[in-house]
């Protein structure tokens, strides 16, 4: 039906009056919460857009941002939060957050319940194959900002990190200080950001003519799936002079592998992360990786829904990575 439905078809398909449905959509309290449901169910069935799709926060009415997240747990989060926060505190807003878990229906089930609520949307999908799914349930109604998202083209405005570029400086690094085989922990198959970082390692390493050398061990972005890829590695025939890491959180859950297993780091496998997540100074030896400013990330995506409503869909430049160099890697004498 799309653009047709008129907020008198979803009255009459929940057998409320108008003001009800008015009232309902936009989170007024004087409505019973079954009748709501029912309500905001309808209007997503019938894809009812408000006349007002096209308003800007000048007129919001709730001072809410929604953020829906694929979790709340660890670090990136935590900073990514941070930033989010920080703006919306300069600003006056409150924040409305919920998480999916990784679980596209439970997604859905969010951005559902925002309707009314919020005034804009934050939505970090990382999900290449939800990017479809996800298009069909923005509300069409409310400014949203896309982070870390493979669906560049859903009307929405999408902020991303320079995953690829910050994966090839990584691996150029390690490449300059004389490892060869350079092993790579990669992140979730269905995750763009893990995409992205493979991509680079693999570019890379085809640049330097070292292809025949990728080695490749898939991971789930959490410390488990690090220390496991270490253990792998410490028994491999022929151990790695390099592991290279998609984020930090599988690094040093690596590094505690190579620990374990009594492997000197770096002087027999170096090893390097992505993100800079603040734990990543701190371990010993100080983790070597890629830095991505994440509050700055979550700030610039509040702004961008605060600020840029009225501005065309351009896509921004991602935000750059930065190499910081610790004692997790180091140039080998054998360099060449």
């Amino acid at each position: 039906m799309g653009d047709a439905v008129t907020i008198k078809d979803v009255a009459r398909r929940a057998n409320v009056s108008v003001a009800t449905v008015s009232r309902a959509l936009n989170g007024h309290v004087n409505v019973a919460d079954a009748v709501r449901r029912r309500v905001v169910s309808i209007a997503d069935e019938l894809r009812y857009t408000p006349h007002h799709a096209a308003r800007s926060l000048s007129s919001r009415r709730t001072h809410t941002v929604g953020v829906v997240l694929p979790d709340l747990h660890g670090e990136f989060f935590s900073e990514l939060m941070r930033g989010i926060d920080g703006v919306a505190r300069e600003r006056g807003m409150h924040l409305l957050v919920s998480s999916y878990h990784g679980h596209p229906e439970e997604q859905v089930a969010a951005l559902g319940a925002m309707r009314g609520r919020v005034d804009g949307l934050i939505v970090m999908s990382p999900s290449v194959s939800n990017a479809g799914c996800l298009g069909e349930h923005l509300l069409s109604s409310l400014p949203s900002v896309l982070i870390n998202t493979h669906a560049s083209a859903l009307g929405a405005r999408a902020l991303s990190v320079d995953n690829h570029g910050g994966a090839r400086t990584m691996v150029r690094h390690l490449i300059d200080c004389g490892y060869r085989r350079i092993a790579f922990i990669a992140g979730p198959e269905d995750n763009f950001e893990a995409h992205e970082r493979q991509r680079g390692y693999l570019d890379a390493l085809a640049e330097a003519g070292l292809e025949s050398n990728a080695w490749v061990i898939r991971g789930d972005f959490d410390e488990a799936s690090g220390h496991r890829a270490g253990l792998e590695l410490v028994d491999a025939q022929q151990r790695p002079d390099a592991v290279f890491a998609a984020n930090d959180m599988m690094a040093l859950g690596c590094l505690f592998a190579l620990n374990q297993s009594g492997v000197l780091v770096p002087d027999e496998i170096a090893l390097a992360g992505f993100d800079d997540i603040p734990l990543a100074r701190y371990v010993h030896p100080a983790l070597t990786t890629m830095r991505v400013d994440i509050p700055e990330l979550g700030a610039r995506a509040m702004r961008m829904l605060l600020d840029d409503v009225a501005a065309p869909l351009e896509t921004p430049l991602p935000l750059p990575t930065e190499l910081i160099v610790r004692a997790s890697t180091c140039a080998r004498a054998d360099s060449s």
